[in-house]
């Protein structure tokens, strides 16, 4: 009873509340489910990924896998100026995709 007398005090009408339940209901699957499908393959991509690899970093440093250590989810990259430690998740799975993409070409 009181719900109603605020609704109606509100002027917030059943067509109104359909309304923003279909906003929210298009920003969820417009907006945030593909956010979380693409964090999800990325978590995939950088956990099944290999010693040996040629990677790219989200900073934009390329290099070859040359460690990884499970206990504390690093990787050591070979570059040209010599051996970096970073964390797993700083591995970029769009830059590395396009990076394969390019040596495959060629």
């Amino acid at each position: 009873m009181i719900q109603m007398i605020f609704l109606q005090a509100s002027g917030f009408d059943m067509s109104t509340m359909f309304m923003l339940v279909a906003f929210l209901i298009i920003f969820y699957f417009f907006i945030m489910r593909p956010q979380i499908v693409r964090q999800k393959k990325e978590k995939k991509f950088q956990e099944e990924i290999k010693r040996g690899a040629k990677v790219v970093m989200t900073s934009g440093i390329h290099g070859r896998i040359a460690e990884i250590n499970e206990n504390n989810n690093t990787v050591v990259i070979e570059t040209g100026a010599g051996k970096i430690r970073f964390e797993r998740s700083a591995i970029s799975m769009e830059l590395t995709s396009n990076l394969n993409k390019k040596d495959s070409k060629k």
